[in-house]
C-alpha cells in the first residue's frame, strides 16, 4: 500500500484530526521512512502529557486505509457476538486513563553487540490521557463463555506481502478485564490521529506497546494464546539474563508485558550549555509494577544521592515529573538519575542483553558545560 499524500490526510482533516508527516517535518528524529519510524526528541516528553503532535509513531506495515466508521467485531468464546460501529462504543460509559506508551524496543540502540531492528534511542515512549470504553464492558455485554482465558486483537493495517506474517496480539483475559485496559479514540482530548491507530485502539496501561493494538477491527476471545509469529516467535525475551550475543530459541523466551521501572533526564539536555548559578535537573519517571515511589539524583557520578521533588498523580504505567535544583559550578557538569518503584524495584546501572533488544532501562547519564 502507497503512504497517504498529504493532501490525502488534509482532505480528512474536518473528520478526525491527522498529523501528515509526509515532510518528516520538526520535531521527529526520522529513522525510517515508510513504514514510518518517527522517534520523539527528548525535549518533548519534558511535561506530563506529551503532544499528540510529537508523540512518537511505530509501525509495523503502515497504516491501513482511513475509515472513520470502521466497526469492531467482538466474537470467539462469547455467547453474545457483538458487531458495534464507532458510534455504538461512543454511546457506552467512557473511560480517560493517564497512561505511558513505551515501544518495547525503545533503547535498544544501547545495547552491546548491536541488535538488528529499529535503533530507537530515548523517543519511543510518551504520555497521554486515552479515552475510551473499558474492553471489559465490550467482553461482559459479549458474554463470556467458560474455558475462556485469552483475547486476540486484530488491526486493519495488512502485510505487504502474503507470506508475511498479520501483526495479531494476544493478552491474557485477566488483563484485558482489568478496568484500565480500554478500547480508546481519544488522544489528549482529540480524535485520535490515523498514525496513531484512527478509529481505534487498545490502551494496556504498564504494558509494553505491542499489545496497545492500532487500527482495531476484531477482538476474539479464546482458550489459549494466539499461533501468529508476533505471539509466539516476536516479543519474547529470556526469563532471567543471557550473556551477551547468546542465541535463545522463542520457546524457551516469554512475552514482553510489564514495563520495567524507568526515569530519563529530558533537562539539561546532553551537550547544552548552562549560564545560571542553579541548574534544574528535570525528568520524567514510570514504572509498569508500582507506582514512582522515589527518584534519586546524583551530580556526583553516583557517589551521593539526593531525592527528587515528584510531580503528578501517581499511577502503574503512569509516569511522573521530577525536580532538583543543584549548584552549579562553571565548566562540565553531570547529572544521573535513578527511579524506584512501590514495589522496591530501582533502575539497573545496565540493563540486562537481550536478543530483541528490549525494555533497556539502566540509569540515564547527562552531561553539560557551565559558564
Amino acid at each position: 500500500m502507497a503512504p497517504f499524500t498529504r493532501r490525502q490526510l488534509l482532505a480528512a482533516a474536518p473528520a478526525v484530526a491527522l498529523a501528515a508527516r509526509s515532510s518528516h517535518a520538526a520535531p521527529f528524529e526520522v529513522l525510517a521512512d515508510y513504514p514510518q519510524q518517527l522517534q520523539t526528541p527528548i525535549s518533548a516528553l519534558d511535561g506530563l502529557l506529551t503532544p499528540t503532535d510529537a508523540f512518537f509513531v511505530r509501525s509495523h506495515f503502515g497504516p491501513p486505509a482511513l475509515e472513520l466508521n470502521r466497526g469492531l467485531d467482538v466474537g470467539g468464546k462469547v455467547g453474545t457476538p457483538l458487531k458495534l460501529s464507532v458510534a455504538d462504543l461512543r454511546k457506552l460509559p467512557q473511560t480517560t486513563v493517564t497512561a505511558v506508551l513505551q515501544c518495547a524496543g525503545n533503547g535498544r540502540a544501547f545495547f552491546q553487540p548491536t541488535i538488528a531492528g529499529v535503533q530507537w534511542q530515548h523517543g519511543a515512549m510518551g504520555q497521554a490521557e486515552w479515552t475510551g470504553v473499558r474492553l471489559a464492558t465490550l467482553l461482559e455485554r459479549a458474554t463470556i463463555s467458560p474455558g475462556a482465558a485469552h483475547v486476540h486483537l486484530f488491526g486493519a493495517d495488512r502485510a505487504p506481502k502474503p507470506q508475511t506474517p498479520a501483526f495479531i496480539r494476544s493478552i491474557p483475559l485477566e488483563r484485558a478485564l482489568h478496568p484500565d485496559t480500554l478500547v480508546a479514540w481519544k488522544m489528549n482530548g482529540a480524535p485520535l490521529t490515523l498514525e496513531h491507530g484512527a478509529p481505534l485502539r487498545v490502551v494496556v496501561p504498564g504494558w509494553a506497546g505491542d499489545h496497545w493494538l492500532k487500527w482495531l477491527v476484531g477482538i476474539q476471545v479464546a482458550t489459549g494464546e494466539h499461533d501468529g509469529f508476533f505471539v509466539q516467535k516476536g516479543y519474547r525475551i529470556p526469563p532471567t539474563p543471557v550473556a551477551p550475543g547468546t542465541r535463545v530459541p522463542p520457546e524457551q523466551m516469554v512475552p514482553v508485558t510489564v514495563l520495567p521501572v524507568k526515569s530519563l533526564i529530558t533537562s539539561p539536555l546532553e551537550g547544552a550549555r548552562v549560564n545560571s548559578r542553579k541548574v534544574e535537573v528535570r525528568g520524567v519517571a514510570f514504572s509498569g509494577a508500582g507506582a514512582i515511589a522515589k527518584v534519586e539524583v546524583s551530580v556526583d557520578g553516583g557517589a551521593s544521592f539526593q531525592l527528587a521533588r515528584l510531580e503528578g498523580t501517581p499511577g502503574v504505567g503512569r509516569w511522573q515529573v521530577f525536580r532538583l535544583e543543584v549548584e552549579a559550578r562553571p565548566g562540565p557538569m553531570g547529572a544521573l538519575a535513578r527511579a524506584t518503584d512501590t514495589t522496591g524495584t530501582a533502575q539497573p546501572t545496565m540493563t540486562p542483553w537481550n536478543p530483541s533488544g528490549y525494555f533497556w532501562n539502566a540509569v540515564h547519564r547527562v552531561e553539560w558545560s557551565v559558564g
